[in-house]
């Protein structure tokens, strides 16, 4: 009987990790975290005012590697409208560093700890990459889960951050932009 009581609460434990319920319109969470290269704290509120896309990743994260290039030149061209903000997450230190040189990534890089309840896990976070993008009310104006392409953050997250209302395209678009 404690066996399966064990193996019952192993499974809610499989089954409830990273099922945060969060929607578009919901307030994004935010805590301090450290900063990949050391320097210090930051947090995804530090960015209130304005827009900002956080990125979930890893480097042992095989669609991370894809994304990255990506991300970074959607980066380099919007830097103005909008932050990026990546969030190295279920992974070691030095390895995150080293993908950061390797691609060259020049945007804000913060560290999710591995603890019982790490930052990824309230975004409801289910796998790598994840990517959400908060207005500057600090509500999420959209939700992609998996690796963002140039379609999804030129047809979706830059019409948003331009003030357009988008509704995610049923073309392959990874972005969820209405709740529900």
């Amino acid at each position: 009987m404690i066996a399966l009581a064990l193996i019952a609460l192993l499974a809610f434990g499989l089954i409830s990790q990273g099922s945060a319920s969060i929607a578009v319109g919901d307030s994004a969470p935010s805590a301090e975290l450290p900063r990949l290269d050391g320097s210090g704290t930051g947090s995804v509120g530090e960015h209130r005012g304005g827009w900002v896309l956080v990125n979930f990743w890893a480097s042992w994260c095989s669609p991370c590697r894809d994304e990255s290039p990506t991300l970074q030149r959607f980066y380099e061209r919007n830097r103005d409208d909008v932050a990026v903000l990546g969030i190295d997450t279920q992974d070691l230190s030095d390895d995150a560093a080293d993908f950061v040189d390797e691609f060259g990534l020049t945007y804000p890089m913060l560290r999710d700890p591995d603890t019982e309840s790490p930052l990824s896990d309230e975004y409801g976070a289910t796998g790598l990459p994840e990517s959400f993008l908060v207005d500057p009310d600090g509500r999420l104006a959209a939700i992609c889960r998996g690796p963002l392409t140039p379609h999804d953050l030129e047809e979706v997250i830059a019409p948003l951050v331009g003030g357009h209302d988008v509704t995610a395209p049923n073309d392959g678009s990874i972005c969820r932009t209405e709740s529900g």
